[in-house]
C-alpha cells in the first residue's frame, strides 16, 4: 500500500517516495510568537501531525523539524512597517524577548491540548542568524542580491521560474504595479535582512557584513530547514496563505543559494472558516483553544471536528458543528471504554483504513471506517485493539479515556428509570431523570442500555 500526497507544486497527486528511507525529513512552518495562535492556526498544525502519524504508520521514521518566528515578520508580506514581536512589545510594556517566551510556552500548551505530537527539533529564529546571515551572503556571492536604504533585497528578476509555486504571474504583477514600491527593482523583490532605522534601536538586532539589522522573515525558515534537514529534504508544510509569498520566497532564496526547490513536496492547508470568512487576528474574529474549554468545551472534540473535513478543504467553525462533534467524541469514547480489554488487531480492517489515510489523508473517510469498525461483528476485544491502532493516527487519546465515578444512588436512580420505561409509566421516567439532572448527572439512551455520567 503506497501513499500518495498533493504536491502543490507540481500540482498533483504523487506517490510518496522518501529521498533517504526508511528516514523522512519533515518542515513545518510554526507561529510567529507576537500573540496566541488561534484555533484555525492549530487547524494547520493538527494536518501537520496527521501527516506524521500517516507517515509513521507506513512504516517511516520522521525527522520533524518546526521553527519559533520570534523575529523578522513583518506586518506587512512587502517588506513594509514595524516587526510584529517590536510591535507587540510596545503595546503590551514587555519586552519581545519576554513575549516570545510567554507567546511559546502558550502555543506549546495548546498544542498538548489538541495531542499534537511535537517536533523532533523545535528552532528559534533568534538562535540561529549565523545560518541565516552565511545563507544570504551565498546568495549574495551567487548575484542575486542588491542594496537599498532599509536592507538587502532579492532579486526575484534574476530567476526565471520565480512564483512557479503559486503560478504567479509576475509580468503582470510588474506592469500592473500601481503602488510605490519605494528603492525596490520589482514588486515582487523581497528583503534578506533588513537594517535598524537609525533613529531608534530595536529590540532584536545584530551586527551583519551590511550593517546593524535583523533577518527578513523567508530567509530564517530557509536557512533553519536546511541547517536540519539539508538542502533538499522530503516535505514541507504550511498553510494555504504560504503559498503566494512566504514559501514561494523560501524556494527563491534556496533555488539562489543551493540550486534546489528545498522540498521534494510541498503541502498546504486550507484555512477554517467562521460565517464573516477566515479566521484570522487582523479580522479579529479568532477563537482560542483556551476560550473552547472556558466554555465547557474538551480541546479534543475540535481535533475531532477538524477530522471531518479533508485538509485541502475550507472548514467552517461553528458552535452547533462543535457540539455535534462533541457528541460523536463521547460516544466513541464510550464505546471504546466498554469493549473492555484488548484482543487482536484485525489486519483487515486496518488495511481499509490505512488505505485512506494514504489516499492524500483522507482522514474523513478513514473516521468513517473507525465508526464502520464499531457495528462490525468483530469482537469487542479485537474491535478495542483494532480502534486504539487507529487512533494512533486519529489522535484522540481513546485509550486514556475514562467515565468520571458515578455514585451508586445515580446508577440506581437510571435503572428505576429504565424499567420505569419498560413498563411504559412514562411519568414516574421523566421524574427520575429530573432526579438525576438536578444532581448533576445526565442518562443516555443506548443500544446497550442507559449510561448515566456527570455533567461537564
Amino acid at each position: 500500500m503506497t501513499l500518495s500526497l498533493y504536491d502543490t507544486y507540481t500540482r498533483s497527486l504523487r506517490e510518496f517516495e522518501p529521498l533517504n528511507p526508511p528516514e523522512v525529513g519533515l518542515y513545518t512552518c510554526g507561529p510567529t510568537v507576537y500573540n496566541y495562535a488561534h484555533i484555525g492556526n492549530m487547524r494547520t498544525y493538527i494536518f501537520g501531525d496527521l501527516l506524521k502519524r500517516a507517515l509513521v504508520l507506513n512504516g517511516y521514521k520522521v525527522k520533524h523539524v518546526m521553527n519559533i518566528t520570534d523575529v523578522g515578520h513583518l506586518v506587512s508580506d512587502g517588506d513594509q512597517g514595524e516587526d510584529k514581536m517590536e510591535l507587540s512589545a510596545r503595546r503590551t510594556g514587555k519586552s519581545a524577548w519576554e513575549l516570545a517566551e510567554f507567546y511559546t510556552a502558550a502555543f506549546k500548551e495548546d498544542m498538548a491540548r489538541l495531542n499534537i505530537t511535537e517536533p523532533t527539533i523545535w528552532c528559534r529564529a533568534t538562535e540561529h542568524i549565523r545560518e541565516q546571515i552565511e545563507m544570504v551572503q551565498c546568495i549574495e556571492t551567487n548575484g542575486y542580491t542588491y542594496r537599498t536604504g532599509d536592507g538587502i533585497y532579492f532579486d526575484t528578476s534574476k530567476l526565471d521560474d520565480y512564483g512557479y509555486l503559486a503560478r504567479l504571474d509576475v509580468e503582470g504583477l510588474r506592469a500592473g504595479a500601481r503602488v510605490a514600491v519605494g528603492e525596490k527593482r520589482n514588486p515582487t523583490d523581497f528583503a534578506l535582512w533588513k537594517f535598524s532605522p537609525e533613529d531608534q534601536q530595536r529590540q532584536m538586532e545584530w551586527d551583519s557584513p551590511w550593517g546593524v539589522g535583523f533577518p527578513g522573515w523567508h530567509i530564517e525558515c530557509s536557512a533553519m530547514s536546511a541547517k536540519y534537514l539539508g538542502s533538499y529534504f522530503d516535505i514541507h508544510c504550511g498553510g494555504e496563505d504560504h503559498i503566494n509569498v512566504h514559501h514561494t520566497n523560501e524556494i527563491a532564496q534556496t533555488q539562489a543559494c543551493y540550486g534546489t526547490r528545498l522540498a521534494n513536496f510541498w503541502l498546504h492547508a486550507y484555512f477554517l472558516n467562521v460565517d464573516s470568512g477566515r479566521m484570522g487576528k487582523s479580522a479579529g474574529n479568532f477563537l482560542r483553544v483556551q476560550e473552547l474549554i472556558d466554555r465547557g468545551y474538551d480541546p479534543l472534540a475540535y481535533r475531532y471536528l477538524c477530522l471531518g473535513a479533508h485538509y485541502r478543504s475550507h472548514l467552517t467553525f461553528s458552535w452547533d458543528a462543535l457540539d455535534a462533534a462533541t457528541t460523536g467524541l463521547d460516544r466513541l469514547r464510550e464505546l471504546v471504554y466498554g469493549w473492555g480489554v484488548p484482543g487482536q488487531i484485525s489486519e483487515e480492517w486496518m488495511d481499509t483504513f490505512t488505505a485512506f489515510v494514504n489516499e492524500d489523508l483522507n482522514i474523513a473517510r478513514a473516521t468513517a471506517v473507525a465508526w464502520e469498525l464499531t457495528r462490525s461483528d468483530l469482537s469487542d476485544a479485537d474491535k478495542k485493539a483494532t480502534m486504539l491502532k487507529f487512533d494512533e493516527v486519529l489522535g484522540l487519546r481513546l485509550g486514556e479515556w475514562a467515565p468520571a465515578a458515578v455514585p451508586v444512588e445515580m446508577v440506581e436512580l437510571a435503572e428505576r428509570r429504565e424499567a420505569a420505561r419498560k413498563a411504559k409509566q412514562w411519568a414516574e421516567a421523566d421524574a427520575l431523570r429530573d432526579q438525576i439532572t438536578e444532581a448533576g448527572y445526565e442518562v443516555r439512551d443506548t443500544p446497550e442500555g442507559p449510561v448515566v455520567r456527570k455533567l461537564e
